[in-house]
């Protein structure tokens, strides 16, 4: 949400949708291993009138989030490609939304959107606690 920042953001495999209800521990030597949460959940927009695969084509992509954390405009900029990964740099728009006090670190974001646990929490496979935001999956 700080325009100032560049997050690195790695493009991978299509991931079925049912994967935005799935949080547990993947165990080790599995694929994905480790602990797995649903950090935001919301709608995107394109920014552009170019369809979306077009800007993934030319290397730039703009973006509207409605997120429950993350919201306002974003541009992903591909940076290098390496095989079957892509490397982006996402950056925030200077918009209404942006928020150059924002900490990602912050407790106010530590905790899941779809069960409200926290890492910690997922992974010693404490229950969820009562969901009060927005979206639903």
């Amino acid at each position: 949400m700080t325009p100032a920042d560049k997050r690195l953001a790695v493009r991978t495999e299509d991931h079925p949708l049912e994967y935005a209800k799935f949080e547990d521990m993947i165990p080790p030597g599995q694929y994905g291993a480790g602990i797995v949460m649903v950090w935001d959940l919301g709608k995107y927009e394109p920014l552009e009138d170019q369809p979306p695969e077009e800007q993934l084509a030319l290397g730039k992509v703009q973006i509207v989030l409605q997120g429950e954390k993350l919201r306002g405009g974003f541009t992903l900029i591909q940076i290098k490609k390496s095989g079957r990964r892509d490397y982006w740099l996402l950056i925030k728009s200077r918009d209404e939304y942006a928020d150059p006090s924002w900490d990602i670190d912050s407790a106010r974001f530590d905790r899941s959107v779809l069960t409200g646990r926290t890492m910690k929490e997922i992974k010693e496979g404490k229950p969820a606690k009562p969901r009060l935001g927005r979206h639903r999956v």
